[in-house]
């Protein structure tokens, strides 16, 4: 039937002897055009995802604002920052070749477990804070606006490996880095990053304030577009459809313009994804009930992934497999989960996941098929605790 769910289940909830899953209310608003209402009288159980913890966030001893205009030296190394002083004429090929390793490392997490990439992060971002730090003044902002970057990227980073606090932390210090160097935007898609954090856990109302201050007039195109798909996403979580449906027709024009396209280096946001707009609109489509629609976008738009990029591949499989176990087509999804949680042994993620284990109470209503019984030491070995 249209909502793939046994008659006699859909008997009882109906009879009131069991309780309509967040899953269910959102299918039966898709069916009846009902536009969240139905899902907003279902409580949502706790995720259970990493991403809702949220630890204090650890002393991260980076070079704040005023430490690095002031760029004494012997402040850096009452930071901690034991970076031997550079000649100033040794700063522009020093910064050349850390922003080769900027793009190294970016690429190398597509491939590598977070936390084995954390603490090289983290150095490298206080190491070219440092050089900053040594710079003349004049020459100063691209070493600060490179290790802004290093700053979101271990953010980023940190968020994967299940540490929401110090995703945060390291996010904010990105911005007053970057405000620092003269960059005014990049504590703009700072609020983007948070709103990631909010909408891992579960918090839609949260996700879709901070996506909307990050969407103001004189922000960059790729920024706002990010934004409102963001806060697209943020919508989908409740089953507002035309609020996110609008967010997506906003998020494509923005991200479709000549700015956007051809903005300044290193890229804000995913290189992997070739078109973000069209590949969140198929992340949105399940959250909103229409698994269907969602499944289709989302062969479409992971067929056109790189190989090499591991863990996009995961994040946007594991939806693209959970698309299809809404829909019905239950040996599809387990082969597609087959492989892609055999990849994520190499690159865990506590934000992929949430969708693993969405996936598993997906595929638990279909026990007595045997892809599902194959599928489930996988799925095991992925959602123990050891990997989280």
């Amino acid at each position: 039937m249209a909502l793939n769910y046994d008659k006699g289940h859909l008997s009882k909830v109906e009879r009131g002897e069991r309780s309509a899953s967040p899953e269910l209310a959102r299918r039966c608003d898709a069916f009846l055009g009902a536009n969240g209402e139905l899902q907003r009288l279902v409580v949502r159980p706790a995720t259970g995802a990493d991403t809702t913890q949220t630890p204090a966030t650890p002393s991260l001893r980076l070079v704040r604002r005023r430490e690095v205009l002031a760029a004494g030296t012997s402040a850096l190394i009452d930071l901690g920052l034991q970076l031997g002083s550079q000649p100033s004429s040794a700063a522009d090929p020093l910064l050349a070749s850390f922003r080769v390793q900027f793009d190294q490392l970016r690429k190398l997490g597509q491939s590598t477990a977070p936390k084995a990439l954390l603490p090289l992060l983290e150095t490298q971002t206080r190491t070219v804070a440092a050089l900053a730090a040594d710079t003349p003044s004049a020459t100063r902002a691209p070493a600060l606006l490179l290790a802004s970057r290093f700053a979101e990227f271990t953010g980023w980073m940190a968020q994967e490996a299940g540490d929401s606090g110090a995703a945060l932390g390291w996010t904010g210090e990105a911005a007053e880095l970057a405000r620092a160097g003269g960059d005014p935007y990049l504590a703009s898609y700072a609020l983007v990053r948070r709103a990631l954090v909010t909408f891992y856990g579960g918090d839609a109302a949260g996700t879709v304030a901070l996506a909307r201050q990050a969407q103001s007039d004189g922000l960059p195109p790729r920024i706002r577009g990010l934004a409102a798909q963001r806060e697209a996403q943020g919508h989908a979580l409740v089953g507002d459809e035309r609020d996110c449906l609008s967010s997506l027709d906003r998020a494509r024009e923005l991200l479709d313009s000549d700015d956007a396209r051809n903005g300044a280096e290193p890229v804000i946001g995913t290189t992997h994804v070739s078109d973000p707009a069209a590949m969140t609109t198929g992340w949105c489509l399940h959250d909103l009930g229409r698994p269907k629609a969602a499944a289709e976008i989302l062969d479409r738009e992971c067929r056109r992934l790189p190989p090499h990029a591991l863990r996009t591949r995961a994040r946007y499989g594991v939806r693209r497999a959970l698309a299809h176990a809404a829909s019905g087509e239950v040996d599809h999804a387990c082969a597609i989960a087959g492989e892609l949680l055999e990849v994520m042994a190499a690159v865990p993620s506590a934000t992929v996941n949430s969708d693993v284990r969405y996936l598993a109470r997906e595929l638990s209503r279909f026990r007595s098929s045997q892809a599902v019984r194959d599928l489930q030491p996988a799925l095991a070995r992925v959602l123990a605790p050891a990997h989280g």
